[in-house]
């Protein structure tokens, strides 16, 4: 299990610019880890941690902003409660990652 509170305390070390960086970042690993099945467990990973960045950024942003990450950090918790079923298929795998790419 990784340790959330440390990351926060690093992450927010930064400014605003490279938060939504790192964000952008992790959108794009997810769209290339998606080809992959057996990349499930770090897309997991990746999607958690993206939800918690934008958890820890939005206040910080201006409203329309904060919006957009609100409505991606949704997207985002669909996407990490259906994974079971996106993961086996690559059909969905292929939306996840033509919609991240949107995002990112």
């Amino acid at each position: 299990m990784r340790d959330w509170n440390a990351l926060k305390s690093r992450y927010l070390r930064d400014e605003l610019p490279v938060r939504l960086g790192n964000l952008a970042s992790n959108l794009a690993r997810i769209k290339s880890r998606c080809q992959n099945a057996d990349h499930s467990e770090i897309i997991e990973d990746l999607l958690e941690e993206s939800k918690l960045f934008i958890e820890w950024t939005a206040a910080d942003t201006e409203i329309e902003i904060a919006a957009e990450l609100v409505e991606l950090q949704v997207q985002l918790a669909c996407w990490q409660y259906s994974w079971a079923e996106i993961r086996s298929n690559v059909q969905q795998r292929i939306k996840v990652s033509e919609q991240v790419k949107i995002w990112s």
